[in-house]
């Protein structure tokens, strides 16, 4: 099973001939995910399943045949798949099954690994650096506070201002591979990692997605603490 990342162009036919050159090949089509659109171009992401390895070479080249279609990535992918169609719906349910907060954060450290293919996913205390929640071998959690302390401070410069040496980070500022978001309420960031495989802008609108789910969890466990213990309950 492959995952196939191309760029074509954004008109009626371009999608269809791609997928009619995978077929070519004798190869299925098992799933489509549109990933971004703009200025007249799309990315497009297929999920192929080949009879055999051997007719890598021989897909590629039948898709640059393809008038205006660039290939971004080819990966292979674990034999298992999941819907994406229904990723969310699993992690919303991960979440609310969930009665505390520190079991809420280990299922969102899961599901979003699962939902962005990532070979890592960590929770980050930043201001403390250190690491509450995570799924697979993330990295040192002095990296991490450093990479993101980094990257919001880049994000936030005015336009044309250079940074001083001593705030560079020990990495380059938006590592295609390294995706991050705050978990608002939380004051906490959530963190991903897919080395060798860029994150899109399909994929961190997922990874938002599910930190304002976590964000919802976590109003839902306050607000259920403060009934529970409200005085007119108390015998």
């Amino acid at each position: 099973m492959f995952l196939l990342r191309v760029e074509l162009p954004d008109r009626p036919g371009a999608l269809g001939a791609v997928a009619s050159r995978i077929g070519a090949v004798r190869a299925d089509v098992v799933a489509v995910d549109i990933v971004g659109r703009g200025k007249g171009r799309a990315v497009d992401e297929f999920v192929v399943e080949l009879a055999d390895e051997n007719h890598v070479s021989l897909l590629l080249s039948e898709i640059a045949e393809v008038d205006g279609v660039e290939v971004e990535e080819l990966r292979i992918l674990p034999e298992i798949v999941s819907d994406r169609r229904f990723d969310a719906y699993e992690t919303a349910t991960a979440l609310l099954v969930e009665r505390t907060p520190h079991g809420v954060l280990c299922a969102l450290a899961n599901r979003s690994r699962h939902e962005l293919n990532a070979g890592w996913c960590a929770i980050v205390d930043v201001e403390d650096r250190i690491v509450v929640a995570a799924d697979g071998r993330a990295p040192a959690a002095p990296w991490l506070a450093a990479y993101i302390e980094g990257t919001r401070w880049h994000d936030r410069r005015p336009v044309g201002e250079r940074r001083p040496d001593s705030a560079v980070p020990r990495t380059t500022p938006h590592a295609p591979d390294v995706a991050w978001v705050d978990l608002a309420v939380w004051d906490l960031v959530l963190a991903v990692g897919r080395p060798g495989w860029p994150f899109g802008e399909e994929d961190r609108r997922r990874l938002g997605a599910i930190a304002r789910l976590a964000d919802a969890r976590w109003t839902d466990l306050a607000e259920r603490e403060a009934r529970l213990s409200h005085p007119s309950r108390v015998s």
